[in-house]
């Protein structure tokens, strides 16, 4: 049996990289997935036929995470089509590399959107429906703790911001059993930071481990935390970055 049998999780982002290797081993676990998608509707649709062949229950979700309204709905369309919500997990994200004097009011407007002000009303719309016992986790990254390189200033502001929202919410919900923890990833093999891409190699060279990641070591950390044997694990940090921060 999974860890996760009769849970229901929402994952926002979840059709590509480390959101779609969440999404997949959550199922694995047992969980109904719910998540989300801006796009790649094809993408999406296949990720259920998937999980409801090997016996699994699966939503895919379209929502713009920069869209206030539609991160709000998502959640609710989790709670009311799968009977509940007790794991969410945050992985939307777009990639931000811009030179400083490239940034403009709507480029950092646009990344905070996403990255940092969606998570927040997730959040808070999600302990409407959570549980005690119930989840967030976010998925954030290395680079909040080590900039390797020239034009990551907002993409690492981002991610630095989710340390002080996951600490904030893990005071304010763990009265009700609720944890919240935040997971951050080193260099992982995605189509945003491909392994066999052109800045791959100055990136694995960092690491203590001196490779990437595959998506799937990071699912099994979000999995970790939302199973059972992590009921005493909030606030946390949890660097998954084969040393790169080290």
């Amino acid at each position: 049996m999974g860890e996760l049998v009769g849970k229901v999780a929402l994952v926002t982002g979840g059709t590509r990289g480390i959101g779609g290797a969440v999404v997949r081993r959550l199922a694995r676990e047992g969980a109904a997935v719910a998540f989300s998608y801006l796009t790649s509707q094809d993408r999406a649709q296949q990720i259920v036929k998937e999980i409801e062949a090997d016996g699994g229950r699966a939503l895919a979700l379209q929502a713009d995470s920069a869209d206030p309204d539609a991160v709000l709905a998502a959640v609710q369309a989790t709670a009311d089509e799968l009977g509940g919500l007790d794991i969410l997990v945050n992985s939307a994200g777009v990639h931000v590399a811009q030179p400083l004097g490239e940034m403009t009011a709507a480029s950092i407007d646009r990344s905070l959107a996403i990255h940092v002000r969606a998570v927040l009303l997730a959040a808070q719309a999600a302990t409407a429906h959570l549980p005690a016992g119930g989840r967030i986790i976010t998925i954030g990254s290395a680079v909040a703790d080590r900039v390797p390189s020239p034009g990551l200033t907002l993409y690492a502001t981002n991610k630095a911001a989710l340390s002080g929202l996951t600490k904030g919410l893990a005071r304010d919900l763990g009265s009700r059993g609720i944890t919240v923890n935040l997971v951050q990833p080193g260099p992982t093999d995605t189509a945003m930071n491909p392994a066999a891409g052109p800045a791959a190699d100055p990136q694995r060279q960092i690491t203590a481990l001196g490779r990437y990641a595959d998506p799937d070591d990071i699912a099994a950390a979000v999995a970790f935390l939302a199973s059972a044997q992590a009921d005493y694990v909030t606030g946390a940090t949890i660097a998954v970055d084969g040393g790169f921060t080290v």
